[in-house]
């Protein structure tokens, strides 16, 4: 055994590498999230009539519904309304989730 190293109990790993594979886990966790976040999802409903395209951060990007749904006067109008209320909607959420876990994680940044 290397001096100032010590074993856990029953012969497992020492603290050193434990936390060197956790922060190599946690850097992998990261650019995995920034590669999802780069990505794009696509979705319609009812034969096409409405498609939605959001991000890997998990923001709505755009909504289309077929203008014979509506006054064709309103659609572009109710798409807008649409995208901004479901983003904040989704702000709210993700506020929310990252509240708990801060609850849960001490305020540890990076733990979720």
């Amino acid at each position: 055994m290397a001096k100032g190293r010590k074993q856990m109990p029953g012969g497992g790993m020492n603290m050193n590498a434990l936390m060197k594979q956790a922060q190599q886990m946690q850097k992998k966790m990261e650019v995995a999230q920034q590669e999802a976040e780069t990505k794009e999802f696509e979705a319609s409903a009812g034969g096409g009539a409405i498609t939605i395209r959001v991000n890997g951060k998990k923001e709505l990007l755009d909504v289309k519904i077929d203008p014979d749904l509506l006054d064709p006067e309103e659609v572009e109008m109710i798409q807008d309304l649409i995208l901004v209320a479901v983003n904040d909607a989704l702000n709210k959420a993700g506020e929310a989730v990252a509240a708990e876990m801060g609850k849960v994680t001490g305020g540890m940044p990076g733990m979720f």
